[in-house]
């Protein structure tokens, strides 16, 4: 037996081998195939064509520009013709592309996302116009699908509604004063139009350069992570011109040390009772108050009430007032319309040339209950709050999930 051929062995066992036949493509048009029986993949998976979009899935990005260079191209629509049974190739280019005769065969792979094939990746993207494509093609390689996401969605639900409600802010990169050092675990930013969560960080190490360095594991927003260095991370942020930093909520971004544009040295909050006879008003005048934010005096501001629309046209009362240093009037006056857009005034009244005017700063709430949001402001818990008009009360966010 140890003297048999390898084909002698299999007819001793009984197994016959039929010889492979020969396609008559050449390699080149294989992997154009092969890349276009992923675009049909995910059609069948999603039951959709794939769609550009920075909040799109990076690979359905890709496969969306590959699809589009496969269109623009008559070579490819004919190749590929007898395996397009969704009719993908007859739907309209999204992207704008390059004229397929003015590219070699290596720069026309590339154009469909196709590598040469001295690369065995074929779903990485060269030579794109599109901005966010181009993008995606560059952290292909280092991203992968996070498999544990679901440990880390939390995270990102949590950061998205401290933005919303100010207690966070995305600022731009200082390159100049921006250190290795700051991209550390517990980080947040804003990469290739993707929130990205420094998650944990390796051992620190010199490189070949004598320059220090560390892996990172980063998680992005879209399920995705990667396992890259701290230096290339870096690099990443400052190519993107929309690169963010995301500030932890002890940074202060209502009361801070730092003053920015729309920042105040110190300010007021006020409370306002309006005085006006419109039954809508009478019939709830303890409950409805104005909530506003001035730099200067409020007695000063409310002189004209009775002629201002955004004082109901009347004249109107100083309930409370709280004084604040360093405060960003902006994302104070959002969060209190924010906390109470449930129960905002629905009033429109007329103003003095006829013109309807639908004031916003007006809400059904008690006093206590402002005096109380307040409070969760000073102290930066607010984002763990909502109002609860049924209660009229500020209640726990995680308890109103809890109780749906």
């Amino acid at each position: 037996m140890a003297d048999l051929s390898d084909d002698e062995l299999l007819a001793e066992l009984g197994v016959t081998v039929e010889p492979k036949k020969a396609t008559g493509q050449t390699q080149r048009q294989e992997r154009i195939i092969a890349g276009f029986e992923e675009i049909v993949r995910f059609r069948e998976e999603h039951d959709r064509i794939p769609q550009h979009g920075e909040q799109r899935d990076i690979f359905e990005r890709l496969y969306a520009v590959r699809l589009d260079r496969l269109r623009a191209v008559p070579e490819c629509r004919e190749l590929l013709a007898p395996l397009d049974r969704y009719g993908l190739l007859d739907l309209p280019a999204t992207a704008e592309t390059l004229p397929a005769e003015a590219l070699d065969d290596e720069a026309l792979l590339a154009e469909l996302g196709v590598d040469s094939p001295k690369v065995s990746d074929i779903s990485v993207l060269k030579h794109v116009t599109s901005r966010e494509e181009k993008r995606a093609a560059e952290e292909i390689a280092n991203r992968t699908r996070c498999e544990d996401f679901d440990m880390f969605k939390p995270l990102f639900d949590q950061v998205r509604k401290e933005l919303d409600m100010g207690a966070r802010t995305t600022r731009t990169l200082d390159k100049a004063e921006m250190q290795l050092s700051d991209i550390r675990p517990g980080e947040w930013f804003v990469v290739g139009g993707q929130m990205a969560y420094i998650a944990t960080a390796g051992d620190e190490f010199v490189t070949e350069y004598d320059r220090k360095d560390r892996r990172l594991r980063v998680i992005y927003d879209n399920a995705t992570e990667s396992n890259v260095l701290a230096r290339s991370f870096q690099k990443a942020l400052y190519r993107d011109d929309a690169g963010r930093r995301i500030t932890n909520p002890s940074a202060g971004p209502l009361f801070g040390d730092a003053t920015e544009g729309d920042d105040l040295e110190s300010g007021t909050i006020y409370v306002l009772r309006s005085k006006s006879n419109l039954p809508e008003v009478a019939q709830h005048r303890e409950l409805i108050h104005k909530i506003g934010v001035t730099g200067g005096s409020v007695e000063a501001r409310i002189t004209q009430a009775a002629q201002d629309p955004t004082y109901l046209l009347a004249d109107v009362e100083i309930v409370a007032t709280y004084k604040l240093f360093n405060i960003n009037r902006t994302r104070l006056e959002n969060i209190f319309h924010r906390l109470f857009s449930a129960v905002r005034l629905d009033l429109s009244i007329t103003d003095r040339f006829g013109q309807p005017v639908r004031p916003k700063e007006w809400f059904l709430v008690p006093l206590h209950v402002i005096d109380q949001a307040v409070q969760k402001i000073r102290d930066g818990s607010i984002i763990d709050f909502v109002y609860d008009p049924n209660t009229a009360s500020l209640i726990s966010s995680t308890h109103r999930v809890t109780s749906k």
